[in-house]
């Protein structure tokens, strides 16, 4: 792999990316944080279908972006993307930090903006903070594209129906927080932008700074016979 061109592609993504959080942030941020039309017209829509199965999925569901998930997921897939202890622990160590950061530096973002939060009254699940961007739609693409990145790394091959299944799960994860209207629509775009910003950014430093990251695994070679 070379490193080079790996670290202009991440930084070209969390470029973009960061450009794409940057506007919406200054709309969201925008008339004290009033939400946009289809912000209102999504949460009206999740108001008149709500039957008591739905909510309670998407009350399951949404739990999964957030705690010890998240993490036991980014761990298991550093574990996964090595093939030798030293990199599996490199790997485990690495996500875990990307994610941590990432949260932190959203947190400190989300209470630069202090958006509010749509109307109490029509929350069907616990919320606090402040609303954008969305804690749970960062935190869940953040963990989607750590573990697409491993089992890529490792199977680089017919992997194609996992990382839909894992990607598939962060967008679920953001939608039921516009069905159980603890977000705006565009909190959850932002919180997308966000993640994907963060892991082009953390993607772009490991391939400069970190001493063999995304290299391809040691293999380990039979002794050459002495002639």
């Amino acid at each position: 792999m070379n490193r080079k061109r790996t670290a202009e592609f991440a930084g070209s993504v969390a470029l973009g990316a960061w450009a794409a959080f940057a506007v919406l942030a200054v709309v969201a941020a925008g008339r004290h944080g009033a939400p946009l039309g289809l912000d209102r017209a999504l949460l009206t829509w999740s108001l008149g279908h709500r039957p008591a199965v739905a909510v309670a999925v998407a009350r399951g569901l949404t739990a999964t972006g957030t705690g010890v998930i998240p993490y036991a997921l980014v761990v298991a897939a550093g574990l996964y993307a090595g093939r030798t202890p030293r990199r599996r622990l490199i790997g485990a160590l690495l996500g875990v930090a990307c994610l941590a950061l990432g949260q932190l530096a959203r947190r400190g973002v989300m209470e630069w903006i202090a958006r509010p939060r749509p109307p109490q009254q029509d929350w069907q699940t616990h919320a606090s903070g402040w609303s954008f961007p969305s804690g749970h739609s960062t935190t869940a693409a953040l963990t989607a594209g750590l573990v697409i990145l491993a089992v890529r790394i490792r199977t680089p091959r017919g992997a194609t129906p996992w990382c839909v299944a894992v990607a598939c799960w962060a967008v679920a994860v953001g939608g039921t927080r516009v069905f159980l209207g603890v977000h705006w629509l565009t909190d959850v775009l932002g919180g997308w932008l966000f993640a994907v910003g963060w892991l082009g950014l953390c993607g772009c430093a490991a391939a400069r700074w970190i001493p063999d990251a995304g290299a391809p695994d040691d293999v380990p070679r039979r002794p050459v016979p002495a002639p």
